[in-house]
């Protein structure tokens, strides 16, 4: 009864201190936790019903889109986060399923950095998180048939309209009910995967082309970077996205890297060590196999078509289930004191958010009061940011501009930096002095 109501504690203080260093998190950098696609999701957002891009689907701009009754699309996304956050928690409290795991995976500094940040990710993994929940249902015959496949087949389109790496889901459900294709449950996952397809087809033909008829010619190239330097991206995302404290990499290289990645690759060595010899479960071996499946192909489709390079962002989808399983067999064997993770986690979260601090709030102010004196509040801006963006530091003025106004617009071409209505990054801060991050 006491271990039990010490456990209660300890969930209530991570649950609680997660929420804060959600919030700090935001605050306490420069351009309020956005990026380049951030400006697309919030301009999606500010300009629905018409069809800004196709470049990401539709479903996290419109979940932005409800909360601009309140306030503008910057504010919005974080309401969006800290709900996905608190309903993520509350379903796996009122399912009891993975209770205890989700507070501990939310109190990861890279969850954390995800819920504070203004992208997809953000709503996916709530969604996951109930996409596992309905493939483990499936698994153990918990529903109908026909209903089964109808929740896993929704759940599973539902992950595509957030994030197009929905699609390998669809294809992981496949695999996993072809190799089990003697149990009762394959079936429905490979009927269910086939249906999603199907819907990806049909989005493609009734959305991307009708908006976007150059989508496909523009993302897919054979050969847009080396095997060995995508195995090298690849190496570095697993080894930061598996390190439960810091998941960033100084980008000038040096020692601290090597203790970076040496931590993420021992707890692989680790958890892979736990998974042999601790048996999993149905459940446990599903939501495993989707994961790795979705990290295989994240690296695969590199070859032919254009993203980011791996990180711990982009493999977050993947390394979630990972994480949750992970947690669940720590706790077996160790008890409470898996807790101990989590609070070092936000402990070296808030130690590296308050040592690196800017102050978004008055760098949001100062361009506010630049936008308002050049009558930019409410019209289209036209920002030039160079191709060889040193540090980023033309990108990041863009993205601070994109929280008071969405509609910005990038463009690369040197030709336009010289005209009158094109922003660059020297006539702004010609005029304006920013907050910056203690480290770049």
């Amino acid at each position: 009864m006491r271990n039990r109501t010490q456990e209660q504690y300890l969930k209530i203080s991570v649950f609680v201190i997660t929420l804060v260093m959600i919030v700090l998190r935001f605050l306490l950098n420069e351009k309020g936790r956005v990026t380049p696609d951030s400006i697309r999701f919030m301009r999606q957002a500010h300009v629905f019903p018409e069809i800004d891009n196709t470049t990401a689907p539709l479903l996290y701009p419109l979940f932005i889109k409800v909360f601009t009754v309140f306030t503008d699309e910057f504010w919005s996304s974080k309401i969006v986060g800290i709900l996905c956050y608190l309903f993520m928690v509350f379903f796996a409290w009122k399912k009891k399923f993975y209770w205890r795991e989700s507070l501990l995976v939310g109190a990861l500094f890279s969850m954390i950095s995800l819920f504070a940040a203004t992208l997809s990710e953000t709503l996916f993994l709530p969604f996951l998180f109930v996409f596992f929940y309905v493939a483990r249902n499936v698994l153990l015959e918990k529903y109908s048939k026909i209903l089964s496949v109808l929740l896993l087949s929704l759940s599973v389109i539902l992950l595509f309209n957030i994030r197009y790496s929905g699609l390998f889901f669809m294809g992981g459900l496949f695999a996993f009910g072809v190799l089990n294709y003697k149990k009762s449950f394959a079936k429905i996952y490979i009927i269910s995967s086939i249906i999603g397809l199907i819907y990806v087809a049909g989005y493609k033909l009734f959305f991307i082309d009708v908006f976007n008829q150059n989508y496909v010619n523009k993302f897919l190239e054979i050969g847009l970077k080396p095997t060995s330097l995508l195995v090298k991206e690849f190496f570095l995302a697993i080894g930061t996205s598996f390190n439960p404290f810091i998941h960033i990499l100084n980008p000038n290289g040096g020692i601290l890297n090597v203790g970076i990645l040496g931590i993420g690759f021992l707890n692989i060595a680790f958890f892979t060590f736990i998974f042999i010899k601790n048996k999993l479960s149905a459940t446990e071996k599903m939501m495993v196999f989707l994961s790795v499946f979705g990290m295989i192909c994240s690296f695969l489709i590199q070859y032919f078509y254009q993203t980011d390079a791996l990180d711990y962002r982009l493999l977050a989808p993947f390394t979630f289930g990972i994480w949750l399983v992970y947690f669940k067999k720590l706790h077996q064997i160790f008890g409470k004191l898996v807790f101990a993770i989590a609070f070092l986690s936000l402990m070296t979260g808030f130690v590296f958010s308050w040592l690196s601090r800017g102050n978004y709030l008055e760098n949001r102010k100062q361009m506010k009061e630049f936008l308002v004196k050049e009558n930019l509040m409410d019209s289209k801006i036209y920002y030039y940011r160079p191709i060889k963006d040193e540090n980023f530091s033309s990108s990041k003025i863009s993205e601070i501009i994109s929280t008071i106004n969405p509609r910005v617009y990038i463009t690369e071409k040197p030709e336009d930096s010289l005209k009158k209505e094109v922003l660059t990054k020297f006539k702004i801060e010609s005029k304006v002095k920013m907050n910056k991050n203690k480290f770049q």
